[in-house]
This record gives C-alpha cells, sequence and structure tokens, in this order.
C-alpha cells in the first residue's frame, strides 16, 4: 500500500506550493479565510434535508420509500460527522463561541458525537499520523487484510454489533468520574431524549429508532469504516504525508455517499489541516500543478481502493 518513493520525487516548487509540497504564507492565508455564509447554509441545509427525508418517509408510507430513506439517513450521519469534524478543527465559523456551539448542539450531540473529546484525540491524530498516540489505530491498522476479514468487519457494521458496542461505551460515560466526559455523554443522552419527545409529539415516536438511532448502527459504520480505511488503511509513520494518508479521484457518486462537503481530498487535509474543506479541491489542485500529488499515487476510484485495502491474505480476528 506504501507508495513508490519514485512517485515522490517530482515535486517542483510554483507560485502557491514550496519544494515541501506545502502552501506559500500568501496562497495558505487565502485557504484559510472560513466561509461563514457557506457553512451556515450548509448546516442549514442538512436540516432541512433530514427532516425533508423524515416526512417524505411518514408521508408515502411504502417499503421502497423506507428502505430509502433508512440508507439516506445513514449518509445524512456521514454529514453531520463531516460538518462535526469542520467544527473541531474550528474552521466551521470565524467565530469561536458560534463555531463550538452548533458543533456541539447542532452536529455533535444529535449525531452521538462527544466533540471535545473528538477534538482532542483527532488533533494528536494530525499530530503524528500513525505515532503512539494515534486514536485511530484500530479503524485502519493491518491492511491489506483478506476479503473475508473485510467481509466480517462489514457485515459487523451492518448488522449494528460494532455500533451497538460503542453506543455502549457513550451511555457508561454518562457515570464517568472525569466531569468533561460526563457532561457531555449526559448532553448527548439528553439531545436524543429530546428527539425522541419531539416524535412524541407528532405521534410519531417509532420514527426516531427507525430513522435516526438504526441507520446510525448500521448504515453509518459501513460508510465510517469504508472512508477512514480509504484515508489511512495501509500507510505508515511518516513526516512526507503522501505516505500517511491515501489520495483518491472524487467522483459524485462518493461525494454525494461516503465523502461529502469536499472531506474526500483528504491528502490536502493533511498537508494543511487549517484549510476549510470548502477550499481543499483548490489546495489539492495546486498540489497536483506541483507534481505533489500524480496520477501514480491517486487512486482511480474508492472501489479500487477498497480492494487493494482487501486484497491481502492476513488474519484479523
Amino acid at each position: 500500500m506504501i507508495p513508490d518513493p519514485v512517485l515522490l520525487d517530482a515535486v517542483h516548487p510554483t507560485d502557491y506550493i514550496s519544494a515541501a509540497g506545502r502552501p506559500n504564507p500568501e496562497f495558505r492565508e487565502r485557504l484559510r479565510r472560513i466561509p461563514n455564509g457557506r457553512n451556515a447554509l450548509g448546516v442549514l441545509a442538512l436540516y432541512v434535508q433530514t427532516i425533508a427525508i423524515v416526512v417524505l418517509a411518514v408521508r408515502l408510507d411504502n417499503w421502497f420509500v423506507w428502505i430509502a430513506a433508512f440508507v439516506l439517513m445513514g449518509r445524512a450521519h456521514a454529514q453531520f460527522a463531516a460538518l462535526m469534524h469542520e467544527a473541531a478543527h474550528r474552521l466551521l465559523f470565524r467565530n469561536r463561541k458560534i463555531n463550538d456551539f452548533v458543533g456541539r448542539w447542532l452536529l455533535g450531540f444529535p449525531s452521538f458525537t462527544p466533540i471535545d473529546a473528538y477534538r482532542r484525540g483527532h488533533m494528536a491524530h494530525h499530530r503524528d499520523e500513525f505515532g503512539p498516540d494515534e486514536p485511530d489505530i484500530p479503524l485502519y491498522r493491518g491492511y491489506p487484510i483478506s476479503k473475508d476479514s473485510m467481509r466480517r468487519k462489514l457485515v459487523r457494521d451492518a448488522s449494528g454489533r460494532t455500533g451497538w458496542k460503542l453506543f455502549k461505551g457513550l451511555l457508561s460515560a454518562v457515570r464517568s468520574e472525569n466531569a468533561p466526559i460526563r457532561f457531555q455523554a449526559r448532553a448527548i443522552v439528553a439531545t436524543q431524549l429530546a428527539l425522541i419527545a419531539i416524535g412524541v409529539a407528532l405521534h410519531h415516536p417509532w420514527v426516531y429508532f427507525i430513522l435516526w438511532l438504526a441507520p446510525y448502527l448500521t448504515v453509518w459504520r459501513v460508510i465510517n469504516r469504508l472512508r477512514s480505511i480509504a484515508e489511512h488503511g495501509g500507510m505508515q509513520r511518516s513526516k512526507d504525508r503522501r505516505l500517511t494518508t491515501h489520495t483518491v479521484k472524487q467522483s459524485p457518486f462518493s461525494r454525494f455517499f461516503v465523502v461529502p462537503f469536499h472531506i474526500g481530498w483528504h491528502l490536502a487535509h493533511h498537508v494543511d489541516a487549517g484549510v476549510p474543506m470548502a477550499h481543499l479541491p483548490k489546495l489539492h489542485a495546486e498540489l497536483q500543478r506541483a507534481g505533489y500529488v500524480t496520477d501514480g499515487l491517486e487512486y482511480r476510484s474508492y472501489l479500487s481502493l477498497w480492494r487493494r485495502l482487501a486484497s491481502g491474505a492476513s488474519l484479523d480476528e
């Protein structure tokens, strides 16, 4: 999975990218401007879309619509996670109080994420991918794995076993002796109870469990694993981000379902974690122009990368 060293030697400085593959100060300053209005519309659109899926499922009330809604709500969790990730980096809004409020109460807590704990772990991830403090190793260590091992992992995710294990951990945190952890866990539970109460008030209490909790435990777990291993599976610890992070061509389908809000330009994100997602395509294009990203380094699709990640012979149980 590690790129051939020959593919790493073609970098040449441009007006925007240095020989080390980093944006120069002026370009970096432009890239780091947070698009407040665009992000606000993104959060609003996410809520409108999520509510619309639920309303349509209830009103149309046939099995095809319910199945489609179930899958789309798994995608909604991916969208909540992407915007929560942006808030964790404090790149959602320039005003820190607004950024953290929206990140906690409108994105993180509704989607079962204690964002402050997530932020601490995620910053450790960015400081040293695959280092001793890397929190996400369980998601992408040991690749490539066998097809059977990949199948077992995805079945555990799709059947809800992975999600239920994580959900039980969240519930146990409600009684944690650590005050910040306890507060976040209780805030998440309170938010879920509020969502259930809304369903009860609208005479549809079961909708929460079918179209929010269940997709989180199943569809979202599959999406999250596939996205995570596509970011770092089979890579290694290095100061060169091309050895720690995959780069994949972005198709309309993958951007719709797996990597919304430009989060799929993940190598660019690791080159400069202070660049908002909205500007990652621009940074990625300049990295290509400078030879930091080449066709030989970039997978043509997520499917081709997932096949490579499941091409090993290791036993993983």
